[in-house]
């Protein structure tokens, strides 16, 4: 498993200068085209997101009022509310309004037909199955990982790829209050 601090990574800003974007991880690492993705974004001003063709997208809210997503012809303001995971095409032309302000976001993408996501919100321990990827992230309390009984924090986390070991204890909450976010990521090619 592979340890992060959400604000110990690099941001990059985005093309279309409306926010910056923290990778956690990207497989296979530094290819153009990606199988599986996991960054944090923060959005600073309402606009268009960037298409990303023949990605499935799953984005949670983690800090800020809210992302409205709209889709002419597809969907409305879909919003999103923090801890919740709402999946859409990366296919689609996006726009966002932030109507709270500038949000922090949580963005797992698989290419299609290559990998698949499962994003949802978890309390209790988490056992990652053999032979699949992901990436865990905590949202509020304390969390333990297997190695050396690593304590993990809000804004921190694992990832692993497909062919790591998964740890046999899991990843145990720690405190009453423990919630995270745990893709699933499976592939499928």
């Amino acid at each position: 498993m592979h340890h992060f601090d959400v604000e110990t990574l690099k941001p990059g800003r985005w093309r279309n200068g409306g926010g910056a974007t923290r990778e956690i991880a990207s497989r296979p690492a530094g290819a153009e085209s990606f199988g599986w993705r996991a960054s944090v974004a923060d959005i600073d001003r309402e606009g268009p997101f960037s298409a990303f063709g023949g990605v499935d997208r799953t984005l949670t809210l983690l800090a800020g009022d809210s992302v409205l997503l709209t889709s002419p012809g597809v969907f409305e303001r879909l919003p999103a509310r923090t801890g919740e995971p709402v999946t859409f095409s990366g296919d689609l032309a996006l726009s966002a309004e932030l109507p709270g302000g500038g949000c922090r976001v949580l963005n797992i993408m698989v290419r299609r037909g290559d990998w698949s996501a499962r994003v949802r919100r978890v309390a209790g321990r988490v056992a990652p199955p053999s032979g699949h990827a992901g990436v865990f992230y905590v949202l509020s309390g304390s969390w333990q990982t297997g190695e050396n009984a690593h304590v993990l924090a809000p804004g921190q986390g694992v990832w692993w790829d497909e062919d790591d070991s998964a740890p046999e204890e899991g990843i145990p909450p720690l405190s009453p209050d423990a919630v995270a976010l745990w893709a699933d990521l499976t592939s499928t090619g």
